[in-house]
Formats: C-alpha cells, sequence, structure tokens
C-alpha cells in the first residue's frame, strides 16, 4: 500500500499540473472504489475547478472551489496524469479543460469519495508532531510499538515499510511496550520516523509492487531497505540475519541483535 511518501510523491507531481485546472467532466465505474451514487458525484464535480492538492496521512485531498474530493490509493490505486501509462482497470476518469486524470486500481481497495468523515479521525502528521507530544502519545499507550505505529489515528500516514524502517533506525524491536519505551527512546523513535520519511520522499518513495508517481515514474527508496523486505538477509550493522515475524497481521522485519525490547 502506498504509504507518507510515496502520497506525498504523487502530490508533488500532480500538484504543477492540476491547479487551476477545469474538470469538464467526470466518469466512476467501480461501486468499490465510488461507493454511493456515482452519477450524483460526476454531476457534482462537472464545472468545478481545482484549487489545491495536498496529502494527509495517506489520503489525496482534491481542494475543488466548490468542497473537497479525497482519493486513497489503497492497495494497487494510481493517480496518472495524461500520457502516463494507464491500461486496463481505469474506474475514474476526470476529463480536465487541459489533459486528463485517471485512476488505475486492478484490486480497486481504493476510494474515491466527497468529504468523507474518516479524515476528521486520523491522528497527527509524523513530520508535524513534536517529540514531547509523541512522546506523551506513547506513554499513554500499552500496545507493542509496531502495531501503534500502523494506526491511523495514533500517527497519520506511517505503513508497514516506513514503521519497520524507523523502528530499526531507533533500534527499538517491534514488539516492545509503547508505554515502557524510555524518554531517550521515544525521541529516538520520532527522530527515526522523520529521518526516514525525510529520506523517502526524497527518493520518491519506495516501487516494490504497484507504486508509480502520477507521471508514472517509479521510487527508489527501495534500494536504501534497511529490513523490510530483506529476511534473511545480514543486517547491515552487525551482519545477523534479518527475521520476520508477524504482528498486527502484518508481515514485520527486523534485526534481532540491533532492536531490543
Amino acid at each position: 500500500m502506498p504509504e507518507l511518501p510515496e502520497v506525498e510523491t504523487v502530490v508533488r507531481s500532480l500538484a504543477p499540473h492540476l491547479i487551476g485546472r477545469r474538470i469538464v467532466q467526470a466518469a466512476f465505474t467501480s461501486k468499490f472504489v465510488t461507493p454511493g451514487n456515482r452519477s450524483k458525484l460526476a454531476a457534482r464535480l462537472a464545472g468545478r475547478t481545482i484549487v489545491g492538492i495536498q496529502r494527509r496521512g495517506k489520503f489525496i485531498l482534491l481542494a475543488l472551489d466548490q468542497g473537497t474530493l479525497v482519493v486513497h490509493l489503497g492497495m494497487t490505486g494510481r493517480l496518472l496524469l495524461d500520457g502516463a501509462p494507464a491500461g486496463e482497470h481505469i474506474y475514474g476518469v476526470f476529463a480536465l479543460d487541459r489533459g486528463v486524470l485517471r485512476y488505475q486500481d486492478p484490486r480497486q481497495f481504493g476510494r474515491i469519495e466527497w468529504n468523507p468523515r474518516r479524515i476528521a479521525r486520523l491522528g497527527p502528521e509524523p513530520l508535524e508532531i513534536g517529540v514531547q507530544e509523541f512522546s506523551k502519545r506513547l506513554r499513554a499507550r500499552k500496545a507493542r510499538v509496531k502495531p501503534l505505529l500502523l494506526d491511523q489515528s495514533f500517527l497519520a500516514g506511517l505503513g508497514n515499510i516506513y514503521a519497520d524502517e524507523a523502528l530499526f533506525a531507533a533500534g527499538i524491536h517491534p514488539l516492545a511496550v509503547a508505554s515502557r519505551l524510555s524518554a531517550a527512546r521515544a525521541a529516538r523513535l520520532h527522530q527515526a520516523i522523520r529521518d526516514v520519511l525525510t529520506l523517502a520522499i526524497e527518493h520518491r518513495g519506495s516501487s516494490i509492487s504497484d507504486y508509480v508517481d502520477g507521471h508514472g515514474g517509479r521510487g527508489w527508496f527501495q534500494v536504501l531497505h534497511n529490513v523490510y523486505g530483506r529476511e534473511g538477509q545480514p543486517c547491515a550493522r552487525c551482519g545477523s540475519a534479518i527475521r520476520k515475524i508477524t504482528a498486527a497481521g502484518r508481515g514485520t522485519h527486523f534485526c534481532p541483535n540491533c532492536q531490543r525490547r
């Protein structure tokens, strides 16, 4: 699933080309991607001008001159502009006064919605929350730290890849209890999350399956992964074999020597 760096990259790649564009016509063809009355949504969008585009957690917010359209890429969703590769599984088409924006999603786990309520339930942004507030939120939770980092009401935007990479950078075991982390370890995790996400954005995200930016370009942060997807390979720090376990139903990668509870 595209996470914060991938979604941020999509937003940055599209913003210069979408802001100021008018939606001439829209069409939606999947009851899964666009639940509810698709014809009504298409009619609501016709004639609207895109005045802004930003990321909130893993969501893309298209601000219009009236209202907001929200896109979640799910597992395999792509927003592709103009001549970017499209192919099959196109479930949303936005004909603009200049150009065409298409939504492609083979598995149809993504969503295109009008002002969904779940945006209001998202937690703070990882790149904006201060260390004191982050530590306070950790101390208040008795959950294991990896599942907690995946909880979008705790922090918005972190997913499996970057939770694993940040925990490795901080030297914290994914099954450590959040409330038991010392102030120093909590601060180290806060900084690791910021550093990993910032570096991943600089490298345009991780293209390990379907993710591409708004023009079909791949990200390159996957070549810098220290633990994610490296089960059985030697740790870059100590040489121990990277292990994979399950936490919160998700495959979780870590170094058993470098990351302690």
